[in-house]
C-alpha cells in the first residue's frame, strides 16, 4: 500500500491533546511513534460517544460483581470461544460499541490489527474481532492504564504473528469520561508496524531513527523473529 494510502487511513480521527500522558513501556524505537499515535490520533477515535456510554452502562452493571463472578464469565467466554460463539460472546460482538470499534480498524486500512475496550473491572465491553478471553484485569493492558490509577499509555513489546509473519506491537491507555475527565475503563490497540514504518521515516530532533526496513527492524528486535501463537483472535491474522 502507498504511504498516501496509509496517512489517508490515518485521517479517521481528529487531533487529540497529549498532556498529562505518561507512558509506561516496553523499551524501542517503536514506542514514540507508537505513543504519538495513541496521543494524536487513537483516543480520540475511541472515545466517540458510543463507546463511552457503553463503558458507563457496564461498569454501573458490573461495580457488584465479585471476583467469582469475573471469573465464571472469562470461563463462559473461553468455552463460547472454543465453541465458535455463544450467547456472551455474541451480544459483545454485536453490541453498537463494537460495530464502531470494527470501523475504526477498517478506516485504518491496515494499520490497526485489532482493538477493544475494558470496563473498570477489565471485562470486555465492545471489540473488532473475538478475543480468546473475556476478562483482562489480570494482564498488563489493563492493570498498567486504568488499573494504574492514571491516565497512562502502555506500549508492549514486538511479537510476530505466526500466521502472517506480520510485526506489531499493543497499545494500551486509559479512557477517561469528557464530562467528568474521570478514568472509566482501557483500551488495547494492536499497531501493524510494518504499516507503521512508512510514517516515521523522517528522524526528529535528538530521537532514534525508526528502521526503514523490515529487514532493519528484525535486526533490531532478533526476538521479534520468534514466532508467537494468536492467543487474542484465533480465528483472524492477529
Amino acid at each position: 500500500m502507498k504511504t498516501s494510502q496509509i496517512c489517508a487511513g490515518l485521517l479517521f480521527a481528529a487531533m487529540a491533546g497529549a498532556a498529562g500522558i505518561f507512558p509506561a513501556a516496553a523499551e524501542g524505537p517503536h514506542v514514540a511513534p507508537i505513543t504519538e499515535l495513541v496521543g494524536s490520533k487513537l483516543k480520540a477515535a475511541i472515545a466517540d460517544p458510543v463507546v463511552i456510554q457503553a463503558i458507563k452502562a457496564q461498569n454501573a452493571a458490573n461495580q457488584s460483581l465479585s471476583q467469582a463472578d469475573i471469573d465464571a464469565l472469562d470461563q463462559t467466554w473461553r468455552s463460547e470461544a472454543d465453541a465458535g460463539g455463544g450467547e456472551l460472546m455474541d451480544k459483545t460482538l454485536k453490541a453498537p460499541a463494537s460495530a464502531y470499534l470494527k470501523s475504526v480498524q477498517n478506516d485504518a486500512a491496515g494499520l490497526i490489527t485489532e482493538v477493544f475496550v475494558m470496563d473498570a473491572r477489565g471485562l470486555n465491553v465492545g471489540q473488532s474481532d473475538p478475543t480468546s478471553d473475556y476478562w483482562q484485569g489480570d494482564e498488563a493492558k489493563w492493570q498498567k492504564t486504568y488499573g494504574s490509577g492514571g491516565e497512562a499509555i502502555f506500549v508492549d513489546e514486538i511479537e510476530q504473528d505466526e500466521s502472517t509473519q506480520m510485526l506489531q506491537s499493543q497499545a494500551s491507555f486509559t479512557i477517561v469520561d469528557p464530562e467528568t475527565n474521570e478514568p472509566i475503563g482501557a483500551a488495547t490497540v494492536g499497531v501493524n508496524l510494518d504499516m507503521l514504518e512508512p510514517l516515521t521515516r523522517t528522524k526528529r530532533k535528538g530521537s532514534a531513527p525508526w528502521p526503514t526496513t523490515r529487514a532493519a527492524l528484525e535486526a533490531r528486535f532478533p526476538s521479534a523473529s520468534k514466532p508467537r501463537s494468536s492467543r487474542r483472535f484465533p480465528s483472524s491474522s492477529a
